[in-house]
C-alpha cells in the first residue's frame, strides 16, 4: 500500500477557446446588425381614390388654410376661436343637426387648427365629420 500523499493537480481553465467563441459571436453580430438613423419622422398625408364624389346635400364645407384661417361654405370666418367658428357652422348648416361637416385642411395647416374645427362642430351639435383627401392621380382636392 502506498500511503504517500499524492500531489494534487490543480485544475487549469483554458480561456482561449472561450475568447475565440466570443470573438466569432461579436463579429457575427457586428456584420448582421444594421444601423439606421431615426432623426426625423416622415409622414404622408392620406390619399384616397374615388371614382365619383359623393354628393352631400346637407354638407358644411370648412376650409383651413396653412395660416390657420377658417372659412365655412366658402365664406371667411372673422375669428379663430371655436365659439366663433361654431356659430358660423350653425349658420351654414342648412339641414341642422343632420348636416355633414367636411374638413378641407391644407397639408401644412397646424394640427390644432383642425382640432379647433372638430371642437366647433361638437359645440354646434354637428356629429358627422369627414375629411377631404387629395386624389393621387390628379393632385387636386375633391
Amino acid at each position: 500500500m502506498n500511503f504517500r500523499p499524492h500531489p494534487k493537480e490543480e485544475p487549469e481553465i483554458n480561456l482561449i477557446p472561450f475568447i475565440d467563441v466570443l470573438l466569432v459571436i461579436l463579429i457575427f453580430l457586428m456584420l448582421s446588425t444594421t444601423y439606421s438613423k431615426f432623426t426625423e419622422l416622415q409622414l404622408k398625408l392620406p390619399v384616397a381614390d374615388a371614382d365619383a364624389q359623393r354628393d352631400y346635400p346637407k354638407e358644411v364645407l370648412v376650409s383651413v388654410s396653412s395660416e390657420g384661417q377658417y372659412s365655412v361654405n366658402k365664406q371667411a370666418v372673422a375669428g379663430r376661436s371655436a365659439a366663433e367658428l361654431s356659430q358660423a357652422m350653425q349658420d351654414g348648416a342648412k339641414a341642422g343637426k343632420d348636416s355633414v361637416v367636411i374638413i378641407h385642411a391644407d397639408a401644412t395647416a397646424r394640427h390644432q387648427a383642425v382640432i379647433t374645427v372638430m371642437e366647433a362642430a361638437r359645440l354646434a351639435g354637428l356629429t358627422q365629420i369627414t375629411f377631404a383627401t387629395q386624389s393621387s392621380s390628379t393632385g387636386s382636392t375633391p
